[in-house]
Order: C-alpha cells, then sequence, then structure tokens
C-alpha cells in the first residue's frame, strides 16, 4: 500500500477506503462446465479453497477454509439447475472434496490430477528406499550409496543418461544403469520393487489403465506394506483415476494461479485479514496489460 500511496501521491486511509469498495460478486446464474479445485496457505497452519474454470482461468470461488461445510455453503448459493451443468471437476487427492463434490454436483466427473498420482507413486518409492536404507549401519558403504542416489531411483529409467561420469562413491567411471545395479546388488526387494515402480509409471504414462490397474491388483498382497496401502488407495479412487488418465484435464492451470498467490503473499510479507488478501488477489489477476498501437516516426 506504501508503493500506491507513493505513486498517487494519496494518503493510505485512501487505499484502504478504495480498496474495501471493490466488490467482485459471482454469478449466481453461471458456473463452468469445467472447474478446478484446489488449495493454498492463507496462514501458518490454515489452508483456503480456490476453485477457477478450467478454460478461461476465471477464477469462480476464494474461500477462507477447505471444511466441506465451508464450501457447500457457498455452492449451495447456486440453484441446482446451474450446479447440474457442471461437467467435469479436477481436484488433488484429498478425500473430503469427493464427496462434497459428488452431493453437489450430480452430473459431473471427478477426475484426480495426475502429477500427484504420480508424487504418491513417487513418495512410495521412496520410502521403501529409506526403510531398506537404514537396514545398513550408517557407516556402511550400502548405507551412504543408497542415500546418494536416491534420486537416482525415482527417475524414469526411459531418461536414464547412457554417459559415463565419474561417481565418487564407487570410485570409477559409470552410467546411471550401471550406479542402478550395483545398487540393487545389495536389496533383492530394491530391485523388485523399482521395477514394479517403473512398470507403473510406464503404463500410466502410456494411459494403459487396464494394464495399470492389473498389475495392482496381481502385486497388492506380495508388495511392502507402505506399497500395500498405496494399491488401496489407488483401487478405491479406480474411477477417478481413470477419469485421469481418459480425459485430458488437469490441475496444472490452477497450480500456476497458486503460484501467483504465493508470489502476492511474499511480497505483501503475508496478510491479517482474508478480505484483503482476497481483494489483492482479484485485483491482480484481473489486471490486463492494455496493448499498444505502434506508431511509425516521421521522417
Amino acid at each position: 500500500m506504501t508503493t500506491i500511496t507513493e505513486t498517487l501521491s494519496v494518503s493510505t486511509s485512501t487505499v484502504i477506503r478504495k480498496l474495501k469498495e471493490f466488490e467482485f460478486k459471482s454469478d449466481l446464474n453461471h458456473l463452468p462446465e469445467h472447474m478446478s479445485w484446489d488449495e493454498y496457505s492463507f496462514k501458518k497452519g490454515k489452508m483456503s479453497f480456490i476453485a477457477h474454470d478450467y478454460d478461461t482461468r476465471k477464477i469462480v470461488a476464494i474461500l477462507d477454509g477447505r471444511t466441506q461445510a465451508t464450501i457447500r455453503n457457498h455452492f449451495l448459493r447456486y440453484s441446482r439447475q446451474v450446479r447440474c451443468r457442471v461437467k467435469v471437476i479436477t481436484i488433488d487427492m484429498f478425500s473430503p472434496y469427493y464427496d462434497i463434490a459428488r452431493k453437489l454436483f450430480s452430473n459431473s466427473k471427478i477426475v484426480l490430477d495426475c502429477f500427484h498420482i504420480v508424487q504418491h507413486l513417487n513418495r512410495a518409492m521412496n520410502r521403501v528406499c529409506i526403510q531398506i536404507m537404514n537396514q545398513f549401519d550408517r557407516r556402511s558403504h550400502e548405507y551412504k550409496a543408497l542415500k546418494r542416489y536416491w534420486k537416482l531411483i525415482q527417475q524414469d529409467s526411459r531418461k536414464l543418461s547412457d554417459k559415463r561420469f565419474y561417481q565418487p562413491t564407487f570410485r570409477s567411471h559409470l552410467t546411471n544403469k550401471e550406479v542402478l545395479e550395483k545398487l540393487f546388488s545389495y536389496s533383492q526387494e530394491l530391485r523388485q520393487h523399482y521395477n514394479l515402480y517403473q512398470l507403473l509409471l510406464f503404463h500410466f504414462q502410456e494411459k494403459q489403465t487396464e494394464h495399470f490397474f492389473s498389475l495392482i491388483e496381481e502385486t497388492i498382497s506380495s508388495v511392502n506394506p507402505i506399497f500395500q496401502t498405496l494399491f488401496k488407495t489407488f483401487l478405491k479412487d479406480k474411477d477417478k483415476i481413470m477419469n485421469a488418465l481418459e480425459l485430458p484435464h488437469s490441475n496444472a492451470k490452477l497450480e500456476a494461479t497458486t503460484n501467483l498467490i504465493k508470489v502476492i503473499k511474499r511480497n505483501a510479507f503475508s496478510f491479517r485479514n482474508f478480505d484483503n488478501f482476497k481483494t489483492r488477489i482479484f485485483i491482480v489477476l484481473n489486471i490486463k496489460e492494455e496493448r499498444t498501437n505502434l506508431v511509425l516516426s516521421r521522417l
């Protein structure tokens, strides 16, 4: 606000008064056919809710909280007829959103964001790697090698480099695949789960839905408990994951908006008042650059 007062030569109280005059009314007769839901941090330990139009990137709602009651009370202001027009809702793997989306938007398909599905796979593989690593002595060569090359285990095997580099842990020039082979020699369990992880990644990225879920069903009884928990979650959300693989929707556009919100918050050194924060978000996101016409200089 200080920058605004200095630029326009007005008092701070005038700026605050003008900001409070801004009104961003929701059109209760319209909701987008394709909607994205996400959350962002307003204060430490408190998450807020944001929804926007997937096609136009226009913000539909910014709410002070992400509880079911808060979301329900907001969208119940729209008539049932308007809510029935929503066809697709893209959300994160946050289970409270599932129930409220089904109840409020009965005609819509729920699509899980692909990034978060892959992220859950990455985390499961990393936790298994840590579990195996902790079986070795902290001063051992095996422990240090697994700790150093954990990112290599998570990387897509199709993107591994074939170039040789000096690896100080092994004191020799090795390719990434050769490094992995040395890591797998420490644990057969690590090799098995790595192969399973890479195969699941391949089926998911190639959108091979049947192969993806059949592999999960075949291996769920024999894998590490960490993967068992993840597989149970995937099977429970099978319909939403199938929608993610079959439909071209994701939360990527909304993630870009939430990143901009984080920048606004950081530049202002955070906000105490949610209404001021909300106003700032709407103002920044609705600023459109004016087109300047090129004028040829006269000779």
